[in-house]
């Protein structure tokens, strides 16, 4: 891969990178009785990333399968697969497709795009966090990033919940997604 000096930082030559699975992690945190924090991942998924010419003018894509949801609790990571939660039975994917760049300072860009679940679609806005771009000890190109959003995941339908005898409620409103992850030159 060859890269490029674009406002101070070395980024990767125009093209298409597929997510490196192996690299990359698509987790989630929802607050649990409202006093504690559950964390969790998607095992299944693939995305791409195109790099423009101006980078501010890429673009990505991602899909999740929602049925490699995963909490390590079996018994919750089967609820959360239902119709109270994500119904991976008739909706079997999270999409997320780029609209745009819209700002960055140095490495940290903010993007907007579409985010569906349960053929919901909804804008939301991504901190983008560019971790560099190198070349692992097997001569593979590769470039890091780190993601994170918020978002309510009633608007997506998610709406089931349980009160609790001391007030509030079982699963918190907000999702928290934090992503970690390498792209690579697509094949």
């Amino acid at each position: 891969m060859s890269t490029r000096t674009w406002e101070g930082l070395t980024v990767p030559a125009p093209g298409t990178y597929a997510l490196d699975v192996a690299h990359t992690r698509i987790g989630f945190v929802v607050k649990h009785m409202m006093v504690s924090k559950v964390r969790g991942n998607f095992t299944a998924f693939s995305g791409s990333v195109t790099i423009a010419e101006n980078p501010l003018e890429s673009s990505a894509e991602l899909t999740i399968k929602t049925e490699s949801i995963d909490t390590h609790a079996p018994d919750r990571d089967n609820h959360l697969r239902s119709d109270d939660f994500l119904s991976a039975e008739k909706f079997p994917e999270i999409t997320f497709k780029s609209t745009r760049v819209v700002s960055h300072s140095g490495d940290e860009f903010k993007v907007v795009g579409d985010l569906t679940i349960r053929d919901v679609t909804k804008e939301i806005e991504l901190d983008v966090e560019y971790g560099g771009a190198g070349t692992n000890p097997w001569g593979q190109a590769l470039w890091g990033f780190s993601i994170s959003t918020e978002f309510d995941r009633e608007e997506f339908g998610l709406t089931w919940n349980q009160a609790l005898e001391t007030g509030g409620v079982l699963v918190g409103k907000k999702v928290k997604i934090e992503i970690e992850g390498e792209a690579n030159p697509a094949a």
